[in-house]
């Protein structure tokens, strides 16, 4: 049941990437840096280590970012006056940290190739495999968003919500009833995974 949930949520994340993703292909980065991939294993890898629950925070930043403007890594962004990471909707959304390890690393090594969008895609891929998911390939290429701007996370679901309301936000992205129903299962399962799952040891990945 686990692995069916978190397959559901890894197909609607396709719905909610932007008209680019056309232009996505795995293994973007094998010529300009190929080592993308397991820098970012490896710095998810100990974040996990240490916080369990970091599996479930950098899946949830993952759907946050998506959901508002498409995949693009606009939450990241600090730079503007009121940005998106501002807006209520997102409050408790955490893990940018392992994020800004995992561009460190690859700005000492490839500097300016790998886009955080890129990052947090495949953060997300990695602590759903920690999390006993399915591993999957993870088409890389985006390109980071410039606009950041917490007016625009008006669209994200909320608490306070309606069921109206929640029905025509995820309609608005082109997803159905029974998506709101698995996305919003998914998220709270994986959290609860971390919390109750004493047995799991992330080491093993």
């Amino acid at each position: 049941m686990a692995r069916f949930v978190f397959l559901s949520l890894l197909f609607l994340f396709l719905f909610l990437i932007d008209g680019s993703k056309s232009q996505l292909h795995v293994g973007f980065y094998s010529n300009t840096c190929p080592q993308v991939e397991s820098t970012v294993h490896d710095v998810v890898r100990e974040a996990v280590l240490f916080d369990r629950t970091k599996a479930a925070v950098l899946l949830r930043l993952h759907f946050h970012d998506c959901f508002v403007e498409g995949c693009d890594g606009s939450i990241l962004i600090n730079t503007t006056q009121n940005p998106e990471k501002t807006a209520f909707p997102h409050a408790g959304v955490k893990g940018f940290e392992v994020i800004e390890r995992a561009k460190a690393q690859l700005e000492a090594s490839c500097p300016g190739v790998v886009s955080c969008a890129d990052i947090v895609a495949l953060a997300a891929r990695d602590a759903i495999v920690m999390a006993n998911g399915p591993a999957y390939q993870v088409p890389t290429g985006r390109r980071d968003g410039f606009v950041s701007d917490k007016s625009l996370a008006g669209n994200m679901p909320d608490v306070n919500d309606s069921i109206q309301q929640l029905k025509t936000k995820f309609l608005n992205k082109g997803l159905t009833e029974k998506d709101l129903v698995l996305l919003s299962g998914t998220l709270s399962i994986s959290l609860l995974h971390y919390k109750t799952q004493t047995q799991h040891d992330p080491r093993r990945y």
